[in-house]
């Protein structure tokens, strides 16, 4: 079997983060989270990091460039991985280019993006709860929330027409059990991996 590379998207309150876990436990995948990326390189001082602390310090976004070339030195760590989930990247067709460019010099390609959908207002009930449960201020205020999910939407349309055109883009239905979403992931990915 080739590599299972997924892209693995969702609004804010999707599930995105549980369904993740799941699903790199099942296919022994390996987690490439760019905001983990992020703060590890920071914390870790690396040249990387230090670079990408630079714009951020300035409240600027980090360059595509120096993303990827993070990416690239976390999927380095792991020669031998079955696959890859790409979580909170790519944000931009810009970076996916950059994506499919980076997984050809491995000889791979991103196998589909799969996106939890869940109505507007499902997600706004699920994360005022879940403000109430975890003390995660962002998630107490309406205002706030309907940012994150306008924010969302606006940068992952064009993502999400970027593999439309490639055929890669499968919707999944994120209401029910945290298992009948899991099986409906597995399903999807049943029918394209094989």
């Amino acid at each position: 079997m080739n590599m299972l590379n997924i892209v693995l998207f969702g609004p804010p309150g999707a599930g995105k983060g549980t369904q993740s876990a799941k699903l790199i436990e099942k296919y022994q995948l390996v987690h490439l989270s760019t905001g983990d990326i992020f703060r590890a390189n920071i914390k870790g001082g690396t040249e990387l990091g230090n670079l990408a602390k630079s714009f951020m310090d300035q409240g600027q976004l980090v360059p595509d460039e120096v993303t990827i070339r993070m990416l690239e030195s976390e999927a380095d760590k792991s020669p031998d991985a079955k696959g890859y989930i790409f979580d909170g990247f790519p944000r931009t067709p810009a970076q996916a280019k950059a994506l499919d460019n980076f997984l050809a010099t491995k000889n791979t390609s991103i196998t589909m993006m799969l996106a939890l959908e869940v109505e507007e207002e499902e997600l706004k009930k699920r994360l005022l709860l879940r403000g109430q449960d975890s003390g995660r201020p962002d998630d107490k205020d309406p205002a706030i929330i309907q940012k994150r999910i306008d924010v969302y939407r606006n940068e992952t349309e064009p993502v999400r027409d970027y593999y439309q055109a490639q055929n890669k883009y499968t919707g999944i239905d994120g209401i029910g059990s945290i298992d009948d979403i899991f099986s409906r992931l597995c399903d999807a990915i049943r029918s394209i991996a094989n």
